[in-house]
């Protein structure tokens, strides 16, 4: 009885088929990556909460390396210190300017409308703004709002809410980060495995060192802007300078929103000291964006304007006012999983 040839007989899949197969892979890939993408819109809340426990994670990981290199730490026993050095750094901070900084807020509440209402009062004084005006009014009522406030209300009760689930969550992940990147590599196939592993070890570090570089540029933001506008006489300069370096934190839309905030109140004590104040914000602005972040960026992850901007608008239209905030480190984490995943992976293999 005579035997088959091999060639007939095997069942491994020929040169043609591995040619096919290599053709279609990057479609394969980008069609996974859609259904992905779908699938992340629809959970798009338990994501965004999930993300912001994955920064508070990898920032209490990194306030814990200190402790774990200088002072041979066990790695628990570091987040655990790092993250009770945190909360007694907020408390003393609280007791030492927290009451001031409320009152500071509560003027800031009642001025408000005052300097508002100044600012209409003298745009309306010329034909430009007085056009304005009139189209403002015609499209606003009058009454109050009422159900809008309740929806205000709610969101934020709900708020409040995913924030402290975010600590939380943020806090188990940082104690054992390695159990839950292992989890999740082992959802892909084995082949795969060892490419998503290195990538999500790649991500962490990408947002860690994004973190440290973020961290100092609001810290600059926040002290220039507190004492540049007590030299300028402005009150409220503290609440403001928080105010600046806590929007510093969302790219090109925070830092104008601070901005225009301060001049709106710089605006009650005339023109002349918003157009000083102005002034200020946007040297403020060049010295972090010209000389500062390019010397911060040499160690830590370079992401570009356009991109910063272009992430806050789409994961904006995407994901609301929560992905306006997480713009920038979604976008950072988006750019080394695709280059970890998709460019080196797929194009480069």
């Amino acid at each position: 009885m005579t035997t088959a040839p091999a060639a007939l007989t095997s069942t491994s899949p020929g040169p043609a088929a591995a040619t096919r197969w290599a053709g279609a892979r990057p479609m394969v890939v980008f069609v996974l990556f859609g259904l992905l993408v779908l699938l992340a819109l629809r959970l798009s809340d338990v994501l965004l909460i999930l993300f912001g426990a994955v920064i508070v994670a990898v920032a209490l990981r990194a306030l814990a390396w200190p402790l774990e290199s200088g002072m041979r730490m066990p790695p628990r026993l570091a987040v655990g210190v790092a993250a009770a050095l945190a909360v007694a750094a907020i408390v003393l901070g609280s007791w030492l300017v927290g009451d001031r900084l409320l009152e500071q807020f509560d003027d800031l509440a009642r001025k408000l409308p005052a300097a508002l209402s100044k600012l209409v009062n003298w745009a309306r004084e010329r034909a430009v703004g007085e056009a304005l005006w009139k189209v403002w009014r015609g499209t606003n009522a009058d009454d109050v709002p009422w159900a809008s406030l309740a929806v205000a209300a709610t969101s934020t009760l709900s708020a409040l809410g995913a924030v402290g689930l975010v600590l939380v969550v943020g806090l188990y992940l940082a104690d054992d980060p390695a159990l839950y990147r292992e989890g999740l590599v082992r959802l892909v196939p084995p082949v795969f495995r060892r490419r998503m592993d290195d990538a999500l070890i790649a991500s962490g570090h990408a947002l860690s060192r994004w973190l440290l570089g973020q961290g100092i540029s609001m810290l600059f933001v926040g002290t220039a802007t507190a004492i540049g506008l007590s030299l300028l006489g402005l009150p409220l300069a503290l609440t403001l300078g928080l105010l600046a370096g806590a929007l510093a934190f969302i790219p090109f839309f925070g830092p104008i929103a601070s901005g225009v905030l301060a001049v709106l109140l710089a605006f009650m004590q005339g023109p002349e000291q918003a157009l000083y104040v102005a002034g200020l914000c946007v040297l403020i602005q060049q010295i972090e964006g010209n000389l500062l972040m390019p010397l911060v960026q040499r160690w830590a992850v370079e992401l570009p304007p356009v991109l910063g901007i272009t992430a806050a608008v789409i994961f904006g239209l995407l994901f609301g006012l929560p992905g306006v905030i997480l713009a920038s480190p979604l976008m950072v984490v988006a750019m080394v999983l695709v280059r970890k995943l998709y460019v080196e992976g797929v194009l480069e293999a």
